[in-house]
């Protein structure tokens, strides 16, 4: 069965729904994103899974999925957080921070969630469909590898970066 995709206008109001395949990429949809940064300031990334359709071992956040029908951002995060590397975020002092608009290819508002917390990769657990692998980075590390490398990573992860990097 397909997943039912809330189609929104750009003040981020529902103003209908679409199959996930059936978004076109005039449509506005929303995606909720987790910042995990640990406690000696290093980001943990994501490899998303060569089985994907879109960004085939590219690099991301830890986190990332897209909002469906009768779900709001942050219910989403929950959710995917758990079905993405395992963590129930409900046991952390985790925060909604920035709210960030992508017009690219394809447009939709990314609503990001932060959390501060020391877990060794060990604990993570996620879906090979999902995620090849899981690393923690510093900040100069990504940075630098950002900017010479930007073809490793998800599309949109500078933009995402420039809003972002006040976190850590």
């Amino acid at each position: 069965m397909s997943e039912i995709i809330p189609i929104v206008d750009k003040e981020d109001k529902i103003i209908g729904y679409k199959k996930r395949e059936k978004v076109t990429e005039q449509d506005i949809y929303r995606v909720s994103a987790l910042l995990l940064v640990n406690l000696s300031g290093q980001i943990l990334l994501a490899q998303r899974s060569f089985k994907k359709k879109y960004g085939p071992g590219k690099w991301g956040p830890a986190v990332a999925g897209t909002v469906a029908k009768g779900e709001n951002y942050l219910q989403n995060i929950i959710k995917e957080t758990k079905e993405e590397i395992g963590i129930d975020l409900r046991k952390y002092n985790f925060k909604k921070i920035d709210k960030v608009f992508i017009d690219k290819k394809w447009k939709f508002f990314c609503q990001w969630y932060f959390l501060q917390a020391d877990i060794s990769l060990e604990k993570f657990i996620f879906p090979q469909d999902e995620i090849e692998r899981l690393k923690w980075m510093d900040k100069s590390g990504f940075e630098k590898d950002l900017a010479k490398h930007p073809e490793n990573y998800i599309r949109t992860m500078a933009r995402h970066y420039e809003v972002l990097k006040k976190y850590f």
